[in-house]
């Protein structure tokens, strides 16, 4: 299944809710880079940023579908410190 994104530049808010969380690791090691490529080929959305080590990794999505990323994340390690935050009520100046 082809996941599609769109360019930031064309829509500011293409992708409503920047969600951030951690993922500790359970059972086995983590991969950056396999998480990466999990989320860029699995769930729609823009600046992905996925970094750490086999212990710990930081992500951060702009996605309208927050609950897949918590989804995933929740089943390779355990998730914690997670944000999701509305950027266009952000924008309205209103509490994200």
């Amino acid at each position: 299944m082809a996941v599609n994104t769109i360019d930031a530049e064309d829509d500011q808010f293409a992708y409503r809710y920047d969600t951030q969380l951690l993922i500790e690791r359970r059972d086995k090691d983590l991969d950056e880079d396999e998480i990466a490529d999990y989320i860029s080929e699995n769930i729609e959305g823009n600046s992905l940023i996925a970094a750490g080590d086999e212990d710990l990794v930081k992500i951060h999505f702009h996605t309208n579908e927050p609950w897949k990323i918590l989804e995933y994340c929740s089943k390779i390690g355990e998730i914690y410190d997670i944000v999701v935050e509305d950027m266009i009520r952000q924008a309205n100046g209103l509490q994200g």
